[in-house]
């Protein structure tokens, strides 16, 4: 299958075999054209975009199968769409409707791709950089069907937490204590915790939140406590069993990078004056230790890490004065660790949703590294997760 044409002009859709594709053996599912740059092929699915009469009609083809319009149910009518995710064999699209600006709905599908429901109203959205889309919709690296979305609820913005692909959502509870041990006395939904959503345009940036695949249940984020989602008094937090639980780091912003796949995490601070410290946890972000990394302090314009999920080396780059050339600093931390990780040092973990183990009818378990272990686990390391069925209940239909 191809896009056959100038992406900026108009656009058809043809299909044929390899190994005859000769004018006359092609295909065209759609008689006429198709909308420009709207082809996205994800996983098992095929997606295009058709207007006709002036409204946009969305198209879904199932393993490469023949393409099929994709309902929605009946009052809804959407000018735009946006596909979020593939994964777990179920289509999850952002759509703005008629009636919204700065808000989408979220709608989750079928298998095939093709009835979709509704799965949570008014997520907000605003424009990237480039003029692009960006929806508050945070998808979680490492567990499957786990999401963050910030909806307009009121006027004000919160941060829901979902882990069965949409279909149920809470608001996020905050942490039990502050960043010096005291207790936050909170009431939801007046006292709950929201998160900032985006990733960073830049490459040499964390962005508001990061997860990894390598270190499944860590999220770290920047966000605040209260009643909705605050611009000001923004401050760090972390949750290491997949956002059951969390805990605030620090109480100004910071770029956190994963080191080691994980078993090691660098915070360096968001600010425009120059520093030469950076702080370092080896246990899921519990402590952090602070080094110096530079003699003299420099103003920080990004980090790079080297490739591979379980480096332990990254560059710091920056320039001593506003007039100056960059200057790089390159970390090794090798020298830290004394030891490779053995199978002690592993523990079993277990996905749950506030205690409830059986999400989308299975229980999930994951072979993660112990938070008291320091020691390194290196290429060799990669994340198993086995899975139990769990019995059905009525909660698991679908009509």
């Amino acid at each position: 299958m191809n896009l056959y044409g100038p992406a900026d002009v108009e656009s058809q859709y043809v299909t044929c075999k390899v190994q005859n594709c000769t004018e006359a053996n092609k295909g065209k599912p759609f008689p006429g054209y198709i909308d420009p740059n709207s082809l996205v092929v994800q996983d098992e699915y095929a997606f295009v975009q058709v207007t006709t009469g002036g409204r946009p009609v969305y198209y879904v083809s199932y393993k490469r199968d023949a393409f099929t319009p994709m309902k929605l149910p009946k009052y809804t009518f959407p000018k735009d769409l946006h596909v979020i995710s593939t994964d777990e064999n179920r289509v999850v699209a952002a759509v703005q409707e008629w009636n919204q600006n700065d808000t989408y709905n979220l709608y989750v599908s079928d298998t095939r791709g093709v009835l979709f429901t509704l799965a949570l109203e008014n997520v907000m959205s605003s424009m990237g950089p480039e003029g692009n889309v960006m929806i508050d919709l945070y998808e979680v690296a490492g567990v499957k069907g786990m999401f963050l979305a910030n909806k307009k609820l009121d006027n004000q913005v919160k941060t829901y937490i979902t882990y069965n692909k949409g279909r149920d959502w809470n608001l996020l509870q905050a942490p039990a204590t502050d960043l010096r041990g005291h207790s936050i006395h909170c009431v939801l939904p007046y006292c709950s915790l929201h998160l900032h959503l985006h990733v960073s345009d830049y490459p040499y940036s964390s962005g508001n939140i990061a997860s990894k695949d390598s270190a499944p249940g860590i999220i770290v984020a920047s966000g605040s406590i209260g009643a909705e989602l605050s611009m000001t008094n923004v401050t760090m937090f972390i949750t290491s069993d997949a956002g059951n639980t969390w805990s605030q780091i620090f109480d100004e912003e910071y770029s956190v990078l994963y080191l080691d796949q994980g078993g090691a995490l660098v915070a360096i601070r968001h600010t425009p004056l120059p520093i030469r410290h950076l702080w370092l946890s080896f246990d899921e972000g519990r402590h952090w230790n602070k080094y110096s990394f530079t003699s003299s302090p420099i103003f920080v314009d990004g980090v790079l890490g080297e490739p591979g999920e379980e480096t332990l080396i990254m560059t710091i780059f920056g320039h001593v004065s506003h007039r100056s050339e960059w200057q790089l600093v390159k970390i090794d931390f090798r020298s830290i660790f004394n030891r490779r990780c053995t199978e002690a040092d592993y523990q079993t973990w277990h996905l749950h949703n506030q205690g409830e183990p059986c999400l989308m009818g299975v229980k999930r378990i994951y072979r993660k590294l112990k938070p008291t272990a320091r020691c390194v686990m290196g290429k060799d390391y990669s994340v198993t997760m086995t899975s139990e069925s769990c019995d059905c209940t009525e909660s698991d239909f679908e009509w």
